[in-house]
């Protein structure tokens, strides 16, 4: 994808609210670096959320000495919302934000920038998690960042490494498309974006960066993890009850894979259930035991197979029915457990009535009683995974290179084109612009709210 030289390729917002101790300087020293290393027509956006010192009157300042940077004002505080105003109303073709702190060295911004530029991606983040990112933080910070991260993936099984780098990019077409469904006016604004993205099927370019901690930072780390996890569970539930319409935003703007997996056959499904059915059997098997130990019958079996259940979907809406789509993920975990209150109510019964018929049964015979019960129980749940919960996956399959199948914004066959500044035939993810010739002006905005 190819801009005009006269458009505006690139917008950098700085968030700031009392920062007037760090804002000129931090302005200046981005301002020089744009200016060395980008030929692409950029500006600064300098975004005062409320700030109550100095820090508006700096950021007038600024945009009145500099033609490139630009300074608003909101009447209220938080980094979601200021960069919600920023990025809807920036004419650029790739928006982009940094702390005002200048923690991420600004070497990893043409990288971070570059596959947008060049259309080869949607979203873009700094991580500081890689293994090739150099990292300077205290240890409380470093456990409850990679604490957070960890939880993030595990309970949205979502795949970016750091959601907190305050180091992002994004095409302005998709981020108009996903900012409006994005709740959060504060620090949690950046991971919510990167979930939705992430489910709608956009891909998301990572770029390790080196990073060191500010120690005069004002950020409350531990109220805002606290803040973040009430976060994913609000975004959690609103892509379960369908609040975030992820299927019609992977329909508008996601990335479908080159080749459509095709699900297997009846036979094929029945031997791969049968499988994962069996590896079931046996870790609930284990877990009533492990349970058992310290808990009554009923509570184990019911623990036993709660865990089961959610390692069982997954596994047969992967490999069975051969459902890949990441967007529907959470509402078929939730389709599985009301097939699994099913199969509790099976396998309960089954205790109950061995209560009945023989009273004093040891956990031997209550497990033998039980795994046959749960045995019913599985060919319940293979029948209403089947015919209810991944119905729709059975024909949905979609001839391969299809153009009706493709989003909008992403070409089926056609070659992208590389960004200005870029040589033909170079890699987009491996980009560097070119020292400027000229860069287009304009006049310096103030703009209040």
């Amino acid at each position: 994808m190819t801009y005009p030289t006269d458009s505006l390729a690139l917008d950098v917002a700085v968030p700031v609210y009392n920062e007037q101790a760090d804002l000129d300087g931090s302005v200046r020293t981005l301002h020089s670096y744009l200016t060395a290393a980008f030929e692409v027509p950029w500006r600064i956006t300098i975004a005062d959320n409320a700030s109550t010192d100095n820090t508006a009157a700096i950021a007038d300042r600024l945009a009145a000495e500099f033609p490139e940077i630009v300074a608003i004002h909101l009447a209220g505080k938080g980094r979601g919302r200021a960069l919600k105003r920023v990025w809807m109303e920036s004419p650029a073709a790739v928006v982009a934000y940094v702390d005002v702190d200048l923690s991420t060295d600004l070497s990893a911004l043409p990288p971070l920038v570059a596959p947008l530029l060049s259309g080869h991606s949607d979203l873009a983040i700094g991580t500081r998690l890689n293994r090739s990112s150099r990292v300077v933080r205290g240890a409380k910070r470093e456990i409850i960042s990679r604490g957070y991260n960890l939880l993030l993936r595990r309970a949205l099984a979502v795949r970016f490494s750091d959601a907190q780098c305050g180091f992002k990019a994004v095409r302005r077409d998709v981020a108009q498309q996903l900012i409006p469904l994005v709740e959060d006016d504060g620090w949690f604004f950046d991971t919510e974006l990167l979930i939705i993205a992430e489910r709608a099927g956009l891909r998301i370019a990572e770029v390790p960066v080196d990073w060191v901690d500010d120690p005069a930072s004002s950020v409350d780390v531990v109220a805002t993890a606290r803040d973040d996890v009430r976060g994913m569970l609000r975004v959690g539930r609103s892509i379960i009850t369908g609040k975030i319409p992820i299927g019609a935003l992977y329909d508008a703007i996601g990335r479908r894979p080159f080749t459509q997996a095709s699900a297997p056959g009846f036979f094929g499904q029945v031997v791969r259930f049968g499988a994962v059915g069996i590896v079931s059997t046996a870790a609930y098997a284990l877990l009533y035991l492990l349970f058992q130990l310290v808990l009554p019958a009923q509570e184990s079996n019911f623990l036993a197979l709660l865990v089961t259940a959610i390692g069982n979907t997954w596994a047969n809406r992967r490999f069975t029915f051969g459902v890949r789509e990441r967007g529907t993920a959470l509402r078929h975990q939730l389709q599985g457990l009301i097939v699994f209150g099913l199969a509790w109510l099976v396998t309960s019964a089954s205790l109950v009535v061995l209560t009945m018929l023989r009273p004093g049964s040891g956990p031997h015979t209550e497990l033998v009683v039980l795994t046959a019960a749960n045995l019913l129980a599985t060919l319940l749940r293979f029948v209403l995974l089947r015919v209810w919960v991944f119905r729709s996956h059975r024909h949905a399959d979609t001839p391969v290179g299809d153009p009706a199948s493709a989003p909008v914004g992403t070409p089926v066959s056609t070659p992208v084109s590389a960004p200005a500044g870029t040589r033909a035939g170079t890699r987009a993810d491996a980009y560097v612009p070119m020292i400027p010739t000229a860069i287009p002006t304009a006049p310096a905005k103030v703009i209040r709210q």
